[in-house]
């Protein structure tokens, strides 16, 4: 499976194709879809173009991204950051009248427990995600672990070495505990491409989008979140024993 990652905490100075409106999220979900994905990821927006979790601006964005996309499933952030922040997050999203098809949790989070247990109870998918192995070995204890939709290998790490290393630790973590829950891994700007590769070799779902990075793999700048998933489908097309050796490094 491949999921667009439409925007996330990105602006328009990051990419001038970043979408912020419902309008702008329904009509780049159709486009992406069209390429190939198969679900969506996003960070809807307020007024000011700030994320947010209010009730009332998830179920605009919802309800014009199922109007172009029926049936393809969408999932939100509910990130620390975003507005009202701390434990105004779990209060927000209890009172979400037009619900996801999943959420995604970050274990780094103090309160991760309490959101996936407000989701699942909300009958809301949850993608879990970790970003270290501490996050794995936080996640493997919780038991609502085997309840959840996906495990999210979000890797930070910008040297390709080194975000390769941490993604199989966080595999280690999950493969000794025997979780039953499908893996999708992404990375973030210079390691998007090593490790989607590296996930299409493993078998594991893969992320690609906007909030991602905006690089196509050939250190170009993508024309949006589309020629990125096109990208990503082309890529998984080459076998991998004629992939290059490196992603070439974007562009300073």
């Amino acid at each position: 499976m491949l999921q667009a990652c439409l925007n996330g905490s990105r602006d328009k100075a990051f990419h001038r194709d970043t979408p912020f409106t419902p309008t702008e999220l329904a009509f780049q979900a159709e486009t992406v879809v069209a390429a190939g994905a198969g679900e969506l990821h996003l960070h809807p927006r307020d007024d000011s173009g700030a994320e947010t979790l209010d009730p009332a601006h998830i179920a605009e964005a919802l309800l014009a991204i199922r109007k172009r996309v029926p049936g393809v499933p969408v999932g939100l952030s509910t990130h620390a950051g975003i507005a009202p922040g701390g434990a105004g997050r779990l209060a927000a999203v209890a009172a979400w009248t037009e619900r996801p098809d999943y959420v995604s949790v970050n274990l780094v989070e103090a309160d991760a427990p309490e959101m996936i247990a407000l989701a699942l109870a909300r009958g809301i998918g949850v993608e879990a995600g970790l970003w270290s192995v501490e996050d794995a070995e936080r996640f493997v204890k919780l038991d609502t672990a085997p309840k959840c939709l996906r495990i999210l290998l979000e890797i930070n790490e910008q040297d390709e070495a080194e975000a390769l290393a941490v993604a199989a630790g966080i595999r280690t973590v999950l493969a000794r505990a025997s979780l039953d829950v499908p893996i999708l891994q992404h990375g973030y700007d210079a390691s998007v491409w090593p490790l989607y590769r590296d996930a299409l070799m493993r078998g594991l779902d893969g992320r690609i989008g906007l909030e991602d990075g905006k690089h196509l793999p050939d250190g170009e700048i993508a024309a949006g979140n589309a020629d990125l998933i096109k990208a990503a489908f082309l890529m998984a097309r080459v076998p991998p024993n004629l992939a290059p050796e490196a992603t070439p490094a974007p562009p300073a």
